[in-house]
């Protein structure tokens, strides 16, 4: 086992990149990756936390539902983490720089009714898909196309994704309450 430790990259450093996007256009869509992956690891682990603890009536589909959507977002997050490592730059990660970076924010540890989480999920999803749809137009402008169009495929899936948790949450259902 080595006992000399070498930092390779610094944290919040960008170096130049194999695919040829200046550095100074680099740093402006590596700043938006970050954004984006923060948000969507603390979008994962409150779909997470509501698939372990989802109950009642639905519980099958719903615990099906949000388990997929997590692992969706799990996937994303490592697509956008390699791609602000392609660029030159260090992905944000631990809970505290996620949280840091993240414009959204993890609902707290309590347990809620399945509708009050779904509709934190709804908000949640909503927030990113702003966010995320800045950051296509961002990377657009800045001639990255590939992270445009990988931010794009995201949004796509975030778009879904929200449209789906809406239809959970129509008043129109076939369990009864008292």
């Amino acid at each position: 086992m080595s006992t000399q430790e070498t930092v390779r990259r610094a944290a919040g450093t960008v170096e130049e990149n194999a695919v040829r996007i200046e550095t100074a256009k680099a740093e402006q869509i590596i700043e938006a990756l970050n954004v984006d992956l923060a948000a969507t690891y603390v979008l994962y682990h409150q779909l997470r936390k509501h698939h372990w603890n989802v109950e009642g009536a639905e519980f099958n589909d719903l615990h099906e539902f949000l388990g997929e959507r997590a692992e969706e977002a799990e996937d994303a997050a490592d697509e956008l983490a390699e791609r602000a490592q392609a660029l030159g730059g260090v992905p944000v990660s631990g809970p505290a720089n996620l949280e840091a970076h993240a414009p959204v924010e993890f609902e707290g540890e309590d347990v809620y009714d399945i509708r009050t989480s779904l509709e934190h999920d709804r908000e949640m999803y909503g927030d990113i898909i702003e966010t995320v749809r800045e950051h296509v137009g961002l990377a657009e402008d800045l001639e990255d196309y590939a992270t445009s169009e990988l931010l794009r495929g995201i949004l796509e899936d975030l778009e879904d994704a929200a449209h789906e948790v809406d239809h959970y949450l129509e008043d129109d259902t076939l369990v009864r309450t008292n």
